[in-house]
């Protein structure tokens, strides 16, 4: 989201001398707003201020972002996608909402959402790190079947490298209930999770990423076909959320470089 009409005129009116320093810290709010894609509200923006080397408090940042109009968008209602009205096997709830595993790579949530476009949907499947909240796999198709949460879960595998018994924690979706989803988790020594039949919160933490993602994104484009939505969502989750987006849970980190920064302690043995 750009500032509003009213503040960027405003803005634009007043003494745009460098020697001002109101007028610099206006641009470097407005730069920062734009950089971090109108998603931050005032307490994030100032952290990514402060980072990038601009000397300026909290308060001046609430100040200015009134000033220039700048506002968050409002999230939108998520639709649920999964299926669970089918036959095939479920696995017990072994998560129970407790979503923090105090170590990297050892619990990992995933569900399946969709992304509106004039050529149809396109279905993505994601896999998150509880405790780095760092997106670990992902699959795009414009189909929503089995394949799409295998692409996604061996894409985590083959990057992430994750041990024997870490727990992979899912709705009850058919996709997720296949013998062949199923095969590959045993393969890769991975214990199997499910939420509670149509009881979303069992799966908050990857909910709470569809909201960031439709919020942040989805919400505010028009996909004009399928790939170019490929593309687009492609780019959010691995240079902009994963890299880039500063989470206050991490320390106002972002999930890369809470990864980096050395709060991760040994991996168990590593799965076949």
């Amino acid at each position: 989201m750009h500032a509003s009409v009213s503040g960027y005129y405003a803005w634009l009116k007043r003494d745009a001398a460098p020697s001002n320093k109101t007028t610099r810290l206006e641009a470097e709010v407005l730069a920062a707003h734009q950089r971090t894609r109108g998603t931050y509200g005032a307490e994030r923006l100032h952290r990514e201020l402060v980072a990038s080397g601009c000397a300026v408090s909290l308060w001046k940042v609430k100040q200015l972002r009134r000033e220039l109009g700048l506002v968050c968008k409002r999230k939108r209602r998520v639709i649920r996608t999964t299926e669970s009205n089918h036959a095939l096997p479920v696995a017990s709830n072994l998560l129970n909402r407790d979503f923090t595993p105090g170590e990297h790579n050892r619990v990992w949530v995933s569900d399946i959402t969709y992304i509106p476009t004039r050529q149809g949907w396109v279905y993505l499947a994601g896999i998150k790190d509880l405790h780095s909240r760092e997106i670990v796999g992902f699959s795009l198709a414009e189909r929503m079947d089995t394949g799409l949460v295998l692409a996604a879960l061996m894409k985590a595998v083959r990057f992430h490298r994750p041990p024997v018994g870490l727990i992979l924690h899912s709705d009850r979706g058919s996709q997720y209930c296949s013998a062949a989803y199923q095969k590959k988790l045993h393969a890769y020594g991975l214990i199997c999770s499910m939420s509670k039949k149509g009881d979303c919160y069992d799966n908050a933490p990857m909910e709470s990423f569809w909201g960031l993602l439709k919020n942040e994104l989805v919400h505010r484009k028009s996909y004009r076909s399928q790939a170019e939505a490929i593309t687009d969502v492609t780019e959010y989750i691995e240079v902009f959320y994963n890299r880039q987006r500063r989470q206050a849970a991490l320390g106002y980190l972002s999930p890369a470089a809470f990864v980096r920064s050395g709060m991760m302690k040994p991996k168990l043995p590593i799965a076949a």
